[in-house]
């Protein structure tokens, strides 16, 4: 399975239905009926994709726009933003700053300033998402997650459970640095009006 391939069945998925569990279903009955190398790859390009946006920078973004920017709220956040498609999750892990842009990101600090209730299929998470391959590998195989860890580990890949940034630190809550570092996320959440302005 190439990264084209990859691409397609996350973006296939959400062509299906936007339910987060139907696309897991979904997912899960194509990777199933594929040879176990392709869930390997499949697995090892989830892997690679969740790596590029695995930094402070990302993180500060989520923070900055009142996302859930806990640990496990990044972690899982990364999952929910490949679940967006290429082309959105490119662009934004090139320009962490571009979050501000995509409008289901939008829709929820627009939700949150007017005190709305955020759904389960609201939240920007897709924990599940991570485990997709993993389930179809056990029911594919026969064989536990370890042995899935292994395959990829045999390929070079470092595996985590937690958000594990290796770009330059910094304090995500410092008003100066986010305003520095995120300037259109900065002025975006400046101007948009709380529930209690009466414009």
């Amino acid at each position: 399975m190439d990264v084209d391939e990859f691409w397609f069945l996350i973006e296939r998925s959400a062509g299906e239905t936007t339910a987060k569990e139907q696309r897991l279903n979904w997912l899960h009955d194509q990777l199933v009926r594929r040879p176990a190398e392709e869930i390997i790859d499949f697995e090892a390009w989830m892997v690679t994709a969740r790596r590029k946006i695995d930094t402070w920078l990302m993180w500060g973004a989520v923070r900055a726009l009142d996302l859930d920017g806990s640990g496990d709220g990044f972690w899982y956040f990364q999952m929910w933003l490949v679940g967006l498609g290429r082309e959105t999750f490119e662009r934004v892990a090139r320009e962490p700053d571009a979050l501000v842009d995509v409008p289901a990101v939008r829709r929820l600090v627009l939700m949150t300033r007017k005190r709305q209730t955020w759904t389960r299929e609201d939240w920007p998470t897709f924990e599940a998402l991570d485990y997709v391959a993993m389930r179809a590998w056990e029911q594919a195989t026969g064989k536990g997650h370890e042995e899935l860890a292994e395959a990829l580990t045999s390929r070079g890949f470092e595996l985590f459970a937690m958000p594990n940034p290796t770009d330059e630190a910094w304090e995500l809550d410092d008003a100066e640095e986010k305003a520095r570092r995120l300037p259109r996320i900065t002025r975006y959440m400046t101007s948009v009006p709380s529930h209690s302005d009466p414009t």
